[in-house]
């Protein structure tokens, strides 16, 4: 399974794959972008399946980067600290939200 995670904070990419790897062990194959402009990046080159997203980053939110898909082939996860944009975040048909 190709996983992204998309954070602007390193130290929370780094518990996100500790976390996965710890209850899905197995052959992943995980990235990482810090933002909106290296997630998109991310996106079109690795093709994942499923996408750990925050909303608020340095160069926009997750939803900017949603915005510039318009047709998602990947199972999308919201995690942020952020629980005001819940509803938003299902809009986005995310499969999850995790604060």
């Amino acid at each position: 399974m190709r996983i992204l995670i998309v954070d602007n904070d390193k130290e929370v990419r780094e518990l996100l794959k500790d976390l996965i790897t710890a209850v899905a062990p197995g052959a992943h194959q995980l990235k990482e972008a810090d933002g909106v402009t290296s997630g998109l990046q991310k996106i079109n080159s690795f093709k994942p399946d499923v996408v750990f997203l925050d909303v608020e980053m340095g160069d926009g939110t997750g939803f900017d980067l949603m915005n510039k898909i318009p047709d998602p082939d990947f199972q999308l996860i919201f995690t942020t600290a952020h629980n005001q944009y819940a509803i938003q975040a299902l809009k986005c048909s995310a499969i999850d939200y995790l604060l």
